[in-house]
This record gives structure tokens, sequence and C-alpha cells, in this order.
């Protein structure tokens, strides 16, 4: 392995991953650094063998890769090595290559926990149960006093109620139309669905006015301000977007892949010229 050449490709491993902003931010950061680092979009339907996925990912030239859904639970199980955050959420976002081994970080947690800094919140309300609403209940430990839990997949309701359980906090789960009916008591709303992605969707819990003291916090990120922010900043409530996500959890990479410091400042200024044009 002495001998291997430096790896130079990073992917972005989704199912809709060529639709994803990730490369476009990336891709002239490395430019800018005069790095020869290439970030490549691949999509990967879901119900797919990964075997092979995985096996790409060990070739010589690979640095790394993001991983977006539905792949962030087979992301954790696929490495060598997990974070202790990925080991506690069971969800990874970025896997990176040693030789032929790969390690598994989550960089959602670092994102949300920044975002949130470290507020108490008093009734989260979880809109889907995937890899984010994993990440965004890891970041929340030990400052939730309850959650509700609710997904379209029984099943992903409760592996995330029983998450929520391990880590010590007071859980149910609900089912869709019951979860609406709660935003209006909730201190914190995690949109981890993908409803915004639409420009014609409404706020992921729907008409309801929220409580004053809500914290909404939308993963959706895309070319409209989702009516889930919408909403949010109507209703003068302190919020979170998908690009503001997107932008920390960039920020949490950083050091992961081992650039230098005034990468930090390059992701601001490309993020800040994608949003613009979008």
């Amino acid at each position: 392995m002495e001998n291997e050449t430096p790896g130079h490709r990073l992917f972005l491993i989704g199912s809709e991953a060529s639709k994803a902003m990730s490369p476009g931010l990336w891709s002239p950061v490395f430019e800018q650094l005069g790095s020869s680092w290439t970030y490549e979009a691949w999509d990967v339907p879901a119900g797919r063998d990964m075997s092979g996925v995985r096996g790409a990912l060990l070739e010589a030239d690979v640095v790394a890769a993001n991983v977006t859904m539905p792949h962030k639970q087979w992301a954790a199980r696929a490495a060598d090595t997990v974070t202790a955050q990925v080991r506690l959420s069971g969800a990874s976002n970025m896997l990176v290559r040693h030789g032929r081994k790969l390690s598994a970080h989550n960089t959602d947690i670092t994102a949300v926990a920044g975002l949130l800094s470290g507020r108490r919140q008093r009734h989260v309300l979880m809109l889907g149960a995937g890899g984010a609403a994993r990440a965004a209940l890891v970041a929340l430990t030990g400052l939730a006093d309850r959650v509700t839990v609710t997904d379209k997949d029984p099943r992903a309701s409760q592996q995330l109620l029983d998450l929520a359980t391990t880590l010590g906090m007071e859980a149910k789960a609900v089912s869709w139309p019951e979860a609406r009916g709660q935003a209006c008591m909730a201190s914190l709303i995690v949109n981890a669905t993908p409803i915004g992605k639409g420009s014609d969707d409404e706020p992921a819990w729907g008409p309801a006015e929220l409580s004053p003291d809500a914290f909404v916090y939308d993963f959706v990120y895309a070319g409209h301000v989702t009516a889930t922010i919408a909403s949010a900043r109507a209703q003068g409530l302190q919020c979170a977007d998908g690009w503001d996500h997107l932008r920390a959890q960039a920020a949490a990479m950083i050091p992961i892949l081992g650039l230098g410091p005034e990468t930090g400042a390059l992701l601001d200024c490309t993020l800040t010229g994608i949003q613009a044009k979008n």
C-alpha cells in the first residue's frame, strides 16, 4: 500500500445525487484550492445491490464519498470503522477510504448540533425517520425532554423510537395525521422528509400556527424558499433551512478531509453564489 497513488475522486451517492447541489458546491472549491480532486454525482437507486458500490469506493483513485437518501444507514453498515456518532445514529453521510477500508462519519450530526446551539427542547416533533432524522436525534442527546416521531413507514418510525429510547428520551411514535395535530405544541419541528422539494408543497406540518417559541429545522434545500421555511418566517420563528444545513455539514467535512482553513471561506463564497442563481 505504500506505493499507492493518492486518490483524487470524491462522490455523492444517492437516489437523486445528480439533482443535488453538493457537486456544484465542492468542484469550484477544489479548483480554487488548486487541487486535482474532483467531485462527482453518482445516482444509486433505492433497492440496488450495494456490494458493487462499496467495491468501487475502495478503488485507489477514491478519496471519499458523501452519502444521501436513501443510503445513509447502508453507509454505516458498510464501513470498517465508525465514529461514536455513527454508532449511535446507525447512519452515515460520509465514507472516507483508508487503503482497503472505509471509515464512516456523520457531519449531519455536527451540523444540527451547531445550528441548534445547544438549546434545550421541551417537545421535538420529528417528521420523517430516515438518516437525517436519526442524525438530528443524536444531536439532541441530553437536550430533548420529549420526542414525537412519525413516518409513512411504520418500521422506520419504530426504529427511530427505539433510538430515542436508547438515548434516554421520552418518545412516542404516532401516525402522520396525529403528528400534524401536535405541531402547534412543539418547541422544535424537524422536517426530515422530501416535503418542500416541490414549489407547490405546503408546510411539512400543514397549515397550523406553531408555538411562539418553536424552532423549525428543514433539511430540504431547493431553488425556492420551501413553504416550511416561508411559514416559519411569516410567524416570526427561528429556523434553519436546507442551505444552512448544507453549509454547516460541508464545513464539518474540512478537518476530516484534511483541507486547509481557507476552505471554509471558499465554501461560503461558492454557496452564496449558488443560492443567488437559484
